[in-house]
């Protein structure tokens, strides 16, 4: 799935409960975490819910680092951020990663006026996670 592809089908749902569902079910789609990726080093604060990124690096054909993460919560609906986010950011190298405003792109989808402020504060913890770890992979790159 891509974020056309998102941006797409919720142009074609006028209901924010239809939204909300489709959100929800993308956060089904999210690839399991092991009981040890479940970790307080892969826990982000700052979020009501519990949330776990855990991220790997790997290196491309140019040597360069690459970013890759899975993603789970306890809320289904966080699910569903998580995986628009890891859509966004997941498998992407870190200036890319930097120079996509996550925050915008839910903006854009009208997350704003649909998120309770501790949900919108707990979507910019995981984007700031996500963003300092691209910053820390292009210092160990560097």
């Amino acid at each position: 799935m891509t974020i056309d592809e998102i941006r797409d089908n919720f142009a074609l749902l006028d209901e924010w409960d239809d939204r909300y569902r489709y959100v929800i079910e993308l956060g089904r789609t999210l690839a399991p975490m092991s009981d040890a990726e479940h970790s307080a080093a892969n826990k982000v604060q700052g979020c009501t819910s519990q949330v776990w990124l855990s991220r790997t690096v790997d290196r491309d054909g140019s040597n360069e680092p690459v970013l890759t993460y899975i993603g789970d919560s306890d809320a289904h609906i966080v699910r569903g951020l998580i995986a628009i986010l890891l859509t966004l950011y997941s498998g992407k190298k870190p200036q890319a990663i930097l120079d996509t405003d996550a925050i915008s792109i839910f903006d854009e989808l009208g997350f704003r006026e649909h998120l309770t402020p501790q949900r919108s504060n707990g979507l910019r913890a995981m984007v700031e996670r996500i963003r300092n770890d691209a910053r820390e992979a292009l210092a160990d790159a560097a």
